[in-house]
């Protein structure tokens, strides 16, 4: 990838929409090739992540066509999947790695799942250990139990043993790897967290008609189900318009209208934050079977410090690259803490945000957790590196919009 050069923005009054939601293409291909019968997709992702998985669901039996790229159209097997032929490619994506080790823990054959050099570093163990708690046998061949991961037959469907797990990090990835390896499973596996992660999972399971119960932090399903097959909607990515979102929200007299986006209660924490930071923000509901979609509408001031840790976190763990950038732009100090996990993603986005910040002549500290960042100087224009990270390269592109030179 070359460069690009990132000019001062002039005002912003505009509508858009924005891609499929990432983490609802997922599931949405994972459920549908497990269903019984032929689910037409819309709105899809077609992102690289995106479409490891739908390779990977291939390569497993699953016939899948893709008449446009935002469209699927996946003939299920009713949850009689075939071993692939060779490894299976991950790419970058440790979401399909997460979902699929869940998913093949239960099957009658051996899997490999194998990416790149960055997913090869990330850490496995949050899943191989409750799925060796249920009898999977699996392993990571990197140190530490990193990718490649290995997963041994287990014999026969139901050979699985249910458990409740109390999950030790509040991970929708830990959760839904462990709720398909339960499909699977001979009784009721239920996963507990500490904190309340996004909820997509649960949600397409209702869509598909899959009985699954939640209490209070707990999620619980009876093993045995197949999904009923019913075609499906994507909505709009709350996480791509969150960079178009802070851009509104830091030019005074700005107006942005996003349409057609999610708006699950368990990934809109952004806009509780940019309401804190003095933001005007409106999200209006347009449709709530399945996932909500509907629009949000923003408009622009001077925003303020604030802090974003403990509960919120989880929630908002995706956008913290770009609500550091809009810290960077509002008076006074914002502090994110409890935020660890960001160093295991893709890159250590703790130590690339304050990295670049710093380049952009922000004063940040950088904690084992967060950052402290002091905000209000003005932007100077800056070379910055993406690190090989999309939500690093995207919320320094905004950075660039606000900064002379």
């Amino acid at each position: 990838m070359g460069s690009w050069h990132i000019h001062r923005a002039p005002l912003i009054q505009a509508e858009l929409t924005v891609p499929g939601d990432k983490s609802i293409s997922h599931r949405s291909a994972i459920l549908a090739g497990l269903s019984n019968g032929t689910c037409v997709i819309t709105g899809f992702l077609p992102s690289e992540d995106c479409l490891c998985t739908v390779s990977a669901m291939r390569a497993l039996g699953v016939q899948i066509e893709q008449p446009e790229p935002t469209t699927l159209i996946v003939h299920g097997r009713k949850r009689q999947l075939s071993a692939p032929q060779g490894d299976i490619d991950c790419g970058n994506s440790g979401t399909t790695m997460r979902l699929l080790a869940g998913l093949l823990a239960a099957q009658p054959f051996r899997s490999r799942l194998v990416g790149d050099a960055s997913l090869s570093r990330r850490p496995m163990k949050r899943v191989i250990d409750p799925l060796t708690q249920m009898g999977a046998k699996l392993h990571g061949e990197g140190a530490k139990n990193t990718p490649p991961l290995v997963i041994e037959g287990v014999g026969t469907a139901g050979s699985l043993t249910p458990i409740q797990y109390a999950s030790p990090v509040a991970s929708a990835q830990v959760k839904s790897a462990i709720l398909l390896a339960g499909l699977f499973a001979d009784g009721t596996t239920s996963v507990s967290e500490p904190i309340q992660s996004r909820n997509h999972t649960e949600r397409m399971f209702e869509w598909f008609q899959i009985k699954a119960t939640a209490e209070n932090l707990t999620v619980s399903l009876q093993g045995g189900q197949t999904p009923e097959s019913r075609d499906f909607k994507v909505p709009g990515d709350i996480s791509s318009a969150a960079f178009w979102l802070v851009a509104a929200a830091a030019q005074p007299h700005s107006s942005l209208l996003v349409q057609n986006v999610g708006l699950n209660a368990t990934r809109t924490g952004i806009l509780d934050v940019l309401l804190r930071m003095g933001a005007q923000v409106r999200e209006i509901v347009e449709c709530a079977e399945g996932e909500p979609i509907g629009s949000v509408e923003i408009k622009g001031g001077k925003l303020k410090g604030t802090e974003i840790r403990g509960k919120e976190i989880p929630n908002v763990i995706d956008e913290l690259p770009i609500l550091a950038v809009a810290g960077a732009l509002a008076q006074g100090v914002t502090v994110i803490a409890d935020a660890g996990e960001l160093r295991v993603k893709e890159t250590d986005r703790l130590a690339a945000i304050a990295t670049n910040l710093r380049a952009f002549g922000v004063t940040v500290n950088e904690t084992e957790d967060g950052l402290e960042i002091h905000g209000g100087a003005p932007l100077k224009g800056a070379r910055v590196q993406s690190f090989g990270d999309h939500r690093i390269a995207m919320a320094f592109a905004i950075a660039g919009m606000f900064a002379e030179g």
